[in-house]
């Protein structure tokens, strides 16, 4: 009988071990770290990340990690909520301003989702300055990690009503993204084309013709996973890292910086809200702090790349760790959503070296 019950519980484990690989994940190993990338669409809230990451457990994917340095927000499910969509964020900023790197730094990724591009259409961003961002993005991702494995999003229609020519600027970036990936896609890192437009309705799929309600968040996650799926049951490449020694600069607070306020969306009750804040000095500085007093109640609820301080309408915000170094004219951002009511008036900004 005792030896009944050996043979069975071996083969039990053989039968698991087979069920585990049949989905491309080796017993051991190490978990495959996905970096969630975008702006609101990804990460404000992006619940779709919370229907891709339960159904890759339900199919046995379960050695996957979502990376990114914001934390989830507001979806209804468990789930591992960690990426990196900024709310109101332009790649063409993101790139220009050199953000992209540090957050890689911070997560280490092996398979990075990018949906970006939404601002910049809606900003009126040529087509081909936002594949240049594209292409530096990739740059930075391979740098980080040589064998990276990016999927890239022909990004979802948006018909929002203050811009009658948006939906056919969207068209237009999705027909380039193909010829743009196939350019730049190698062995060892391939560029991924997931299709997230076809299919997918403003009416429908949106409560305001830009982001995704429950409909448009089920066909992002749909059409996110079996592309996804292949990556994680694929062959993981091996790499031998290049180490390059860190350098802590020694910097004195000096010079001076500006802040530039600017309202990227609102609608009844809400805004999101963006600053930018540049470094005007002729010296490296190490830390910044932007502070303003809202004069019509609006309240800060949420708030992405900056330490927030507030009470009641005076808003104290300060850099966190990988923004806080800014070279010579150089820049970086910070946004939020905050709460308005009748009056929604532009603030004076005091920015400060630290």
């Amino acid at each position: 009988m005792v030896r009944v019950r050996v043979i069975l519980v071996a083969v039990l484990a053989l039968v698991a071990g087979m069920l585990v690989a049949a989905n491309g994940i080796a017993a051991g190993a190490a978990a495959t770290r996905v970096m969630p990338l975008g702006d609101s669409i990804t990460g404000s809230p992006g619940c779709w990340r919370a229907l891709l990451w339960n159904r890759l457990q339900d199919a046995g994917y379960r050695d996957v990690d979502f990376v990114g340095t914001l934390p989830p927000q507001g979806c209804s499910v468990a789930y591992d909520g960690d990426n990196e969509g900024h709310g109101g964020a332009l790649v063409t900023n993101v790139a220009r301003q050199n953000q992209l790197p540090g957050w890689l730094a911070a997560t280490s990724p092996d398979v990075v989702l990018m949906h970006f591009g939404t601002n910049d259409v809606w900003s009126n961003v040529p087509t081909a300055a936002i594949l240049d961002a594209y292409t530096t993005l990739v740059g930075q991702m391979r740098a980080s990690n040589p064998a990276m494995r990016i999927l890239v999003a022909q990004i979802i229609p948006m018909a929002p009503a203050t811009c009658g020519e948006c939906e056919q600027r969207v068209v237009a970036l999705n027909d380039a993204i193909p010829g743009w990936a196939a350019g730049i896609s190698t062995a060892q890192s391939p560029v991924v084309v997931v299709d997230q437009w076809t299919g997918f309705s403003t009416g429908a799929d949106t409560y305001d013709g830009v982001h995704p309600n429950a409909s448009g968040d089920q066909k992002i996650a749909d059409r996110w996973y079996p592309a996804l799926v292949d990556v994680l049951s694929g062959p993981q490449p091996t790499v031998t890292p290049t180490v390059t020694p860190t350098v802590t600069p020694t910097v004195t607070p000096t010079g001076g910086c500006t802040a530039e306020y600017r309202n990227a969306g609102q609608w009844q009750g809400g805004f999101q809200g963006e600053v930018t804040v540049t470094n005007t000095g002729a010296a490296a500085i190490s830390g910044w702090r932007v502070s303003w007093t809202f004069a019509d109640g609006q309240r800060i609820s949420q708030i992405w790349n900056g330490t927030l301080a507030a009470d009641g309408a005076d808003v104290t915000v300060t850099h966190v760790g990988w923004n806080a170094l800014l070279t010579p004219g150089g820049s970086t951002a910070f946004g939020f959503l905050a709460s308005w009511d009748g009056t929604n008036s532009t603030p004076s900004l005091l920015c400060t070296v630290l």
